[in-house]
């Protein structure tokens, strides 16, 4: 099997600056709609948790949507989701079975690129019935999110930023999407023109991506990523790159900041500092750590 991460390797700088930008979420306002209607229906279904679908509904939307782990790899959320109705006092009073996930946790640990392609691969070289199970809930998502995510547009002011960037920067989709939703997202709404790349959970993760394509090309104060998640700002501070948070429930006010004001800053040089600090300890307070039912 060729290595998905060569093209992303060999790509060379054509402007000074490098902007990667997050998708689900970020620059689409589409979390809302796979989530609920795509992944959670399809965790419910095919891990049977039908007899506590509202807590399983619950956990899955606060680890998802509305918690620090927003944006997490699905693989990694699952686990997530399991953990919190494992501990849940209405899901042990109904004596739902939760599934342990072992193999899963045990793959996670061994594999970077955690998507359908490694996990096939996985499969068809152990008999795990578990395993088998969340490749079959796996694709089961991407089939709901191409059949019922559609004409979703990006967030007002992001089209504006991209195409002033576009001058300016090399972007790049930094994304735990898949490949091939992330292709057609893009280029539904005529964005990918603006794009130098588009790289979804196959190759790895987002720090890794950031690494892939930015490592010794650009100067570290001339990357930008911009995301709505504390993955994104984690993949940041592991490049030593710059960030700027679009605040979950306030996107449209972030990126009508980022294309107003953030962004002559940046590419001015004068964005790094206070201002960025400010800036992430606003966004840290939009997503708590621990679900209403804990607190």
């Amino acid at each position: 099997m060729s290595d998905p991460t060569l093209v992303f390797k060999n790509f060379k700088p054509t402007r000074e600056f490098l902007v990667g930008i997050d998708s689900d979420g970020c620059a689409f306002d589409t979390m809302e709609i796979k989530h609920k209607e795509c992944f959670i229906p399809n965790i419910i279904k095919y891990f049977g948790l039908q007899k506590v679908s509202k807590y399983a509904r619950d956990a899955a939307e606060f680890v998802n949507l509305y918690s620090k782990s927003r944006g997490a790899n699905r693989f990694i959320a699952l686990i997530e989701v399991f953990d919190l109705l494992r501990e849940r006092k209405e899901v042990l009073m109904r004596n739902a079975e939760i599934p342990q996930a072992q193999p899963l946790r045990d793959w996670i640990k061994k594999e970077s690129k955690l998507g359908n392609p490694t996990l096939r691969k996985y499969v068809q070289e152990n008999n795990d019935q578990f395993m088998k199970k969340t490749l079959e809930w796996s694709e089961a998502v991407n089939n709901t999110v191409e059949n019922i995510v559609q004409g979703v547009p990006p967030f007002p002011f992001v089209r504006e930023s991209l195409e002033k960037l576009f001058l300016k920067a090399d972007i790049v989709i930094v994304s735990a999407t898949p490949q091939q939703a992330l292709e057609r997202e893009w280029k539904e709404h005529g964005v990918d023109k603006y794009v130098a790349l588009i790289v979804g959970q196959e190759v790895g993760s987002k720090s890794e991506i950031l690494n892939y394509v930015g490592k010794g090309k650009y100067a570290k104060d001339k990357v930008l990523m911009v995301g709505d998640a504390p993955g994104d700002l984690k993949a940041a501070r592991e490049n030593q790159v710059l960030f700027f948070p679009v605040n979950s429930g306030h996107e449209e006010d972030s990126w009508e900041k980022f294309y107003k004001e953030v962004l002559d800053k940046f590419l001015s040089g004068i964005y790094a500092g206070d201002y960025e600090k400010a800036l992430i300890e606003e966004f840290n307070k939009y997503l708590p750590e621990l679900p209403p039912w804990k607190k």
